[in-house]
């Protein structure tokens, strides 16, 4: 199996295509929605983690996705840690629920493994010298006309 967590940015032409149900039936793929923020007629973007029983089934369902305009990006492509300010406290590995942030045992290093990441953020607030950087944030900006 091939596992990959992806960024998706669709243009408001597509948001309301059966894009995600493509993928499941034309390229056998599972995927789990991570996070999503999608409104009919509007950009919408989403992070997915989609499953494949080869990378070639999760790229050709990636060059399909491309070919409706939306953009690709794998998530750890913007997740880092920036590991001159860490001074390997450990503060963010119990609150990693994706283990993407552990504990190597006996040397106590805190590894950081970009690919098991889910850009959920919870490691940021607790960094206390802010070595996490979740790149994030302005793609879920909600248009102001409907903040509540």
């Amino acid at each position: 199996m091939y596992t990959q967590i992806y960024i998706l940015r669709f243009p408001k032409e597509t948001s309301d295509r059966p894009f995600i149900y493509q993928l499941v039936k034309e390229y056998d793929i599972e995927f789990n929605i991570l996070k999503a923020d999608i409104l009919l007629q509007r950009e919408g973007v989403m992070i997915l983690e989609l499953k494949g029983n080869s990378k070639h089934n999760v790229k050709a369902g990636l060059d399909y996705l491309k070919s409706l305009g939306v953009q690709v990006e794998r998530l750890a492509a913007r997740i880092r840690r920036d590991d001159e300010k860490c001074f390997q406290c450990g503060a963010c590995t119990g609150i990693c629920p994706a283990g993407a942030l552990y504990i190597r045992r006996p040397s106590m290093e805190v590894i950081f493994e970009p690919q098991k990441c889910t850009g959920c953020s919870l490691c940021v607030p607790v960094c206390p010298v802010r070595a996490m950087e979740v790149s994030l944030a302005e793609e879920w900006v909600l248009p102001e006309e409907l903040i509540v």
